[in-house]
């Protein structure tokens, strides 16, 4: 089963051109929706959600019986530079969607290398449903692997509810369904299809990241993140590594890379080592943000050969 967990990489700023992955009139730099105050008691499940927590369960539960999701670092498969390098430029230079008129559909498309300039400030909202052990949970998580995922690229990343720019919302079926409104707020100038995207996610997608880049830099500025709260603990724990690795600048998945979670066959749940060596690849100062395929080859040939220790 595809774990259809994407980010979908939306293009805003005075360069923007063409009309498809563009929002000319989106700032990407304003204020987000302030923490909204949690309830008293969590709310129980309506049967949707409870059709949810019993569907993912029944999910998780068949691919452990095949041995997929795996959580160790994938220190058993052995990968080259060349494959390291490949993998890098499949992933972090190909869009995984394309946005047009009617909003996203699945086309991979050569792109241009985006990535985060400013530091990065997760921002976490939690539906009424979600009680606050779970909620306890999720933060220390977020938490802990912002922190890895800061030391592994270099670049500031952590946990900030008062100023953020990458908003992770936990919510159930009926919280992520009205959720329209906070969506067109936190980033502007999205279409109907496009919010739909995440109000009408069918359930093969267990979870999503939008990221908003500046056409004229490549940067991102901003993202928006949504994870099930029907998930048990280790599919959440999955969705929670792929989304906020992949809003860091790997949009798309490739059947080749492994060990990765940038795989669609579900083998790993969490992020491996070859996947470590990704970002590395990514934030290297010797890369920039909006360098085209053809130039940034070079280098991540170059970068890929001296993270594995040689050529092969």
């Amino acid at each position: 089963m595809a774990r259809g967990r994407t980010v979908r990489s939306l293009v805003t700023g005075a360069a923007c051109l063409a009309l498809a992955g563009c929002i000319a009139s989106a700032p990407g730099n304003g204020p987000l929706p302030p923490v909204p105050e949690p309830p008293a008691q969590p709310l129980p499940p309506t049967p949707k959600s409870a059709a949810a927590i019993a569907y993912y369960a029944q999910v998780q539960q068949s691919l452990l019986s095949q041995g997929m999701m795996r959580t160790d670092p994938g220190t058993d498969i052995p990968f080259t530079d060349r494959m390291l390098a490949e993998n890098f430029m499949r992933i972090a230079l190909f869009d995984e969607y394309r946005r047009d008129a009617g909003g996203f559909v699945r086309a991979e498309t050569e792109s241009s290398l985006r990535r985060w300039e400013i530091p990065i400030r997760i921002g976490l909202r939690f539906g009424a449903t979600v009680p606050p052990d779970r909620q306890s949970t999720d933060r220390a998580r977020v938490a802990s692997f912002a922190a890895r995922l800061s030391r592994i690229t270099g670049h500031p990343i952590s946990v900030d509810d008062r100023a953020p720019n990458f908003l992770i919302h936990f919510v159930s079926e009926d919280e992520r369904e009205a959720l329209g409104p906070v969506i067109r707020a936190a980033l502007p100038g999205l279409g109907p299809a496009e919010v739909a995207g995440i109000t009408a996610m069918p359930r093969s997608t267990y979870c999503l990241v939008y990221a908003l880049a500046d056409s004229r830099t490549g940067a991102y500025t901003r993202a928006f993140a949504v994870i099930r709260a029907e998930h048990p603990d280790l599919l959440r724990l999955s969705c929670l590594h792929e989304e906020l690795t992949q809003g860091l600048g790997l949009p798309n998945d490739s059947p080749r890379a492994r060990p990765s979670i940038f795989n669609d066959d579900e083998e790993f749940a969490l992020l491996t080592d070859h996947d470590e060596l990704l970002l590395r690849i990514l934030y290297s100062p010797e890369l920039r943000p909006g360098m085209s395929a053809a130039e940034a080859r070079p280098i991540v040939n170059s970068l890929a050969r001296r993270l594995t220790g040689g050529d092969s």
